[in-house]
């Protein structure tokens, strides 16, 4: 049976970040891509597993200074996910069925 895309242990999580160095804030946002979609410049929205949240975490732990830096985590259910609103912009993050061959 084919489940919601939340399901198979991936959860969606919003990372915010405030970081006042401007080559920091870049590697960070570099960094991040390998991870999840920019919605706005300081703000991705990422499907991972445990495994690649913890991934995540330290990389943003190697790259950040963590008393001029600040990075958030926003873990959303299924039933908010679902009752994101944009206006413009980039469209939410959905997962995208794989077929394995």
């Amino acid at each position: 049976m084919v489940g919601s895309g939340l399901e198979m242990n991936k959860k969606f999580i919003v990372v915010a970040y405030d970081i006042p160095d401007d080559q920091r804030r870049t590697r960070l946002h570099q960094r991040l891509l390998d991870f999840g979609t920019p919605v706005q410049y300081s703000v991705f929205e990422c499907l991972l597993t445990e495994k690649d949240f913890e991934r995540m975490r330290r990389t943003v732990a190697r790259t950040i200074k963590p008393r001029l830096d600040q990075v958030r985590y926003y873990f959303l259910c299924e039933t908010c996910r679902s009752k994101i609103e944009t206006t413009g912009g980039t469209e939410i993050v959905k997962e995208v069925a794989a077929i394995v061959v």
